[in-house]
């Protein structure tokens, strides 16, 4: 059960009904994430794994982080580790996250918060555990989203957004047979807490077994959606989704989505994540932390981490592979070809 939640979603703002001429867009792939780990071992999926980046445009890469009961001793988070070119969103459904930064930035992010750091010119970070969860342990899950930054803003100064859970908008589907949260973005008319460079949206919806959801969607943004837990179907051909699949849709107005009748014990509603945005249709060239437009960025992006032109950790030196390694990307466009 998300941490965010009402006990009646009758009493929320409702999202229009579809207007009549309304386009409801078709599911033009599904894909099955892998599964993986992270940082310093905890659980993944690889959301977007074998999707092309160019369907993904602007968004680039996405974890879904757990969800995981740790015993005492097991949470795990990452080391210090760079980024430079765009921004990570962390979405924390349950559980408890410290982050910090080479800039002096930070803070602690709690059940259904989000932390929206745009790394621009460049960054350390760091995301852990609490002491306190790690001597407990306790139940943990979340997303990381990387959005593109456009050429031009790529070296913006790094800042941060601390979103939370009650900043988020809640709204309902027109018959209250699921629940929205907006975190960023203009859904309905409703607009979500985060600042965005790259015009977008990302909204967490949990749809009842046998209800529908037809969210309007801005005709110029594409449209993903994935799903964090439960079964049901995307799209007007109604193309069945289960945990950690993710839909890519076509062309449209309206993006739609139905809680399968049944559903597991575990799992009793449908949780997605729908996402969308502008695309920027600018070069990619991405290695681990660093998405840029050229493969000479990439590389001077690297030789500044080393040289600690993206920021220093006191009295403590930054070893190892780097972290997010893993972590591939194509490359797109006329020069990169």
């Amino acid at each position: 059960m998300p941490a965010v939640t009402v006990e009646d979603t009758t009493t929320l703002p409702r999202v229009p009904l579809p207007a009549p001429r309304t386009v409801r867009r078709r599911t033009r792939s599904v894909t099955t994430a892998p599964s993986g780990f992270e940082g310093e071992g905890f659980p993944v999926r690889r959301a977007f794994a074998g999707v092309d980046l160019r369907a993904l445009d602007p968004f680039i890469h996405m974890d879904q982080m757990g969800e995981v009961e740790y015993a005492p001793g097991e949470p795990k988070g990452t080391s210090w580790h760079p980024h430079r070119g765009f921004e990570t969103v962390t979405y924390l459904i349950d559980g408890t996250f410290e982050h910090a930064d080479s800039h002096g930035g930070g803070g602690t992010i709690s059940n259904g918060d989000t932390q929206w750091m745009t790394a621009g010119g460049g960054v350390l970070h760091i995301e852990r555990p609490p002491e306190q969860l790690v001597m407990s342990g306790g139940l943990f899950h979340g997303l990381q989203l990387w959005v593109n930054l456009p050429k031009a803003q790529k070296w913006v100064e790094p800042r941060y957004q601390d979103l939370r859970a009650q900043e988020s908008v809640l709204l309902a589907s027109p018959d209250a047979g699921a629940l929205l949260r907006v975190i960023a973005g203009d859904v309905g008319g409703h607009t979500g807490p985060g600042s965005t460079y790259t015009p977008m949206a990302m909204v967490h919806a949990t749809v009842a077994p046998g209800a529908t959801l037809d969210l309007p969607w801005r005709p110029d943004f594409n449209a993903l959606v994935y799903v964090l837990s439960g079964a049901g179907s995307v799209g007007i051909d109604g193309a069945p989704v289960r945990t950690g699949q993710l839909a890519v849709l076509g062309p449209g107005d309206t993006v739609t989505v139905r809680g399968a009748v049944r559903q597991e014990s575990r799992t009793p509603a449908l949780d997605v994540v729908i996402l969308g945005g502008a695309p920027i249709r600018e070069p990619i060239a991405m290695y681990g932390p660093f998405v840029m437009n050229t493969r000479q960025e990439v590389a001077d992006a690297f030789t500044d981490f080393q040289a600690g032109r993206l920021g220093s950790i006191p009295a403590q030196r930054v070893e190892g592979p780097v972290p997010h390694a893993g972590v591939r990307g194509e490359t797109a466009g006329d020069d990169e070809q």
